[in-house]
This record gives structure tokens, C-alpha cells and sequence, in this order.
């Protein structure tokens, strides 16, 4: 292979030269001209050469114009085995305004191949090979020409200027953004200046109270089946008893696709039940914003999953469990929000550079409470299942 294009959607490109930098100084002379990046390995013998050409929407607008939607067009045409990961992939390439484009002299030795890799990590971008698959930002296929899916478990990432345009600043955004700055910092933990402020209270679209408790339910209800799942327990009983709980609560319809699909599957995988069991810290989010949690401690430990289910279980249906709550304010809430969302950058950065993340952080704590959190602040208006993650 002599050509391989990483694709991302990034707010700019300062960092660009940067990461390059970290990822082939230690093996490569590297020289610019212009937009390109000459690479010349610093071996004595079997010198290797390497181009990466930098193109994005601003400085290169033709060219986005026109292959963007080739791109579309033909990953649109393929037979995807899985429907809902063919709208992930067109949903993924319709923000793309970033490309890099490598090139070898000759073909991509196994070196240079992981170099390739490990730049594609640090930008968190998507890889693209000249046969069709895709691959996710660790390198792990998301979907392979014949149509049939990758082992990666993929999200879409868009940075905030393809979704809201370019960033917008508000007092209130600017005095929440510094507030969880100090936060961070009295904890010793890096922080990212330039990541940008989280729309004001009266900007969002807030999902009402009612909606937060029913998706707090049915998630609780559908995780204990994904208990069951994972831990290889009977099926069919625990099946047909989370239904019935489902039905008793009145939330079957608050199911997402993922919770419908790990539901009606006849043989669930392990991976997928894991994914959802993680979202007990979702979960605790919400339960928080309804007043039944006092606080969202520092993200370094799992919830008390004993408190949670009893949080329902206690209760005889949806009614007498929504007469519980007490709702914390819009400010709280957003206040909440946009220090997992930096406390999440902290935690992206440390896996990127392979260190652990900072202060005891569990990353997959990090992603769920910002899931809740994002989800009931309605930022991007999307769905749980979609909660874009970009850091």
C-alpha cells in the first residue's frame, strides 16, 4: 500500500504540524513546504520518504466540494450488513473538512505503517484505504467494502464548527468555561485552553423532567437485563421479566435502537451488554439532575448500582417514581457539563500519548456522565445513542 488518507473534522489545524511532529521526530527529518510535510527517515541506509499533504475546507473549499459527496455517493452504494452504521458513516463523512494525505515513496513498510496509525490517533481522525474500508481513530475497521461491518464500535465525532458554526461566545459560556478551568486545575489535571464554551442555559434543548425520569427508568430496566447478558445468565426469563417491568413502568417506548436490538436479539454479545452496563454512570447522572443523588462526586469511582436500583425499585410504577423528584436547575446542570466535558479531554490526551488518565480518572465514567449530561442539555439535539463525544 502506497497511499493512506486520514480524515477528521477539526475546529483548526494549529495543532496539526505539532502532532506530526511527535509522531515520525523521533525516525524522520521533517521539512514544510506549504501545505505538505516532506519526511526523510533518519536511517543511514534504505532511506524512506514519506508526503503528507494537508488540505481542509477553509483552505482547499473545491476540493471538499467535490469529493465530499463522491465519498457519500459511494459509501452509500454499498450493501452494509448493518443499516444504522451505514447512517454513523454518512453522518461521519458529511463533517469531514480535514484531510490528510500520505504518501510513500514506495510501499508503506510495517514502520511507517504504525506511524501512520499512531498520527491517526493523536488527531482522533478516520483512516481510509485505497480498497474502501474504514477505520476508526484505533485503527480497528468500522466497515469493510463488501458491506459487512468492522470490529470497531463506532461513533461519529464532529467538531463544534461543522454542527454550530464558527464558536460563539457568551458571558455566561466564558464564566462556566473558567469556573471549571480553576476546578481542573486545583486537581492537577491538564486542561485544553481553546476547547470551546457550552452554549448558554436559554440556548439549549432541554429535555423537560418528565423525559429525564422516563429515560432514567427504562435505562435502569434494560441494564439489568444487560447484567444478565453479560454475566451469561438464562435469557428467556430475564427476557420476558424486563418486558413485563418494561410494561408495568409504562417506558418500553423510551428504548433506544441499541437497547430494542440487545432486547430482541436471540444472541447477544457480550461486548454490546458491557457497553450498555457502563451506562449505570449515565444513569447516575440523571438521577442526579432529578434530586435523588446528592452529588456527582470526582469521576474515579463506579456508582453505588445498589442506591440506583432501588432508586425504581422501590417505587410501584412511573408516577410514584417521578413524585420523588426534585429537579436541579439548568444552571447546575450545564455547570456539570462542561467540566466532564474538559475533564473528558484530559482523559482522550493522556490515552493518546499512552499514559494513564489523570487523577484516577476512568475514562468510560468520563463518557457516560457526559452522555446523560449532554443528552439532557440537549447541546447538538441528538439522540442517546449519538451523543457525539468530540474532544
Amino acid at each position: 500500500m502506497k497511499y493512506f488518507s486520514i480524515f477528521a473534522s477539526k475546529n483548526d489545524i494549529d495543532d496539526l504540524e505539532g502532532k506530526i511532529a511527535r509522531v515520525f521526530a523521533r525516525s524522520y527529518k521533517i521539512e514544510r513546504n506549504g501545505s505538505d510535510y516532506l519526511l526523510q527517515s533518519n536511517s543511514l541506509f534504505k532511506k524512506q520518504k514519506l508526503t503528507i499533504r494537508i488540505l481542509t475546507e477553509d483552505a482547499n473549499p473545491d476540493y471538499f466540494e467535490a469529493n465530499i459527496p463522491g465519498m457519500m455517493g459511494f459509501y452509500d452504494r454499498i450493501p452494509f450488513a448493518d443499516e444504522h452504521l451505514k447512517e454513523l458513516v454518512l453522518t461521519q463523512i458529511s463533517v469531514f473538512n480535514t484531510l490528510l494525505a500520505i504518501e510513500a515513496e514506495k510501499e508503506l513498510s510495517e514502520g511507517q505503517w504504525q506511524l501512520c496509525l499512531e498520527l491517526m490517533s493523536a488527531l482522533g481522525g478516520i483512516g481510509f484505504l485505497q480498497e474502501g474500508t474504514l477505520l476508526n481513530s484505533d485503527g480497528q475497521a468500522i466497515v469493510h467494502p463488501d458491506g459487512s461491518s468492522g470490529s470497531a464500535d463506532f461513533r461519529p465525532h464532529a467538531c463544534t464548527n461543522k454542527i454550530l458554526g464558527p464558536q460563539r461566545t457568551s458571558e455566561e459560556g466564558a464564566r462556566r468555561k473558567q469556573t471549571s478551568i480553576f476546578y481542573i486545575r486545583d486537581h492537577g489535571i491538564p486542561y485544553l485552553e481553546s476547547m470551546p464554551e457550552l452554549p448558554p442555559a436559554a440556548e439549549c434543548k432541554w429535555k423537560t423532567p418528565e423525559e429525564i425520569a422516563r429515560r432514567a427508568v427504562a435505562l435502569l430496566i434494560v441494564i439489568q437485563y444487560a447484567c444478565d447478558v453479560a454475566q451469561g445468565e438464562e435469557l428467556g426469563e430475564s427476557r420476558d421479566f424486563i418486558i413485563n417491568l418494561l410494561r408495568k413502568f409504562g417506558v418500553e417506548e423510551e428504548l433506544t435502537n441499541k437497547e430494542r436490538e440487545l432486547l430482541q436479539d436471540e444472541n447477544p454479545t457480550n461486548q454490546a451488554a458491557i457497553n450498555i452496563t457502563w451506562q449505570y454512570e449515565a444513569y447516575w447522572a440523571l438521577i442526579w439532575a432529578l434530586g435523588l443523588v446528592e452529588k456527582l462526586d470526582f469521576p474515579n469511582q463506579v456508582c453505588d448500582c445498589d442506591y440506583a436500583i432501588q432508586a425504581v425499585s422501590e417505587c410501584d410504577s412511573f408516577d410514584d417514581f417521578y413524585r420523588k423528584t426534585s429537579n436541579r436547575s439548568h444552571e447546575e446542570i450545564l455547570d456539570e457539563a462542561d467540566r466532564i466535558y474538559r475533564l473528558h479531554w484530559a482523559c482522550v490526551d493522556s490515552r493518546i500519548h499512552g499514559q494513564e488518565a489523570p487523577a484516577g480518572m476512568n475514562e468510560s465514567i468520563v463518557m457516560e456522565r457526559r452522555r446523560g449530561l449532554f443528552w439532557m442539555i440537549g447541546r447538538f439535539d441528538e439522540g442517546w445513542d449519538d451523543i457525539s463525544m468530540d474532544t
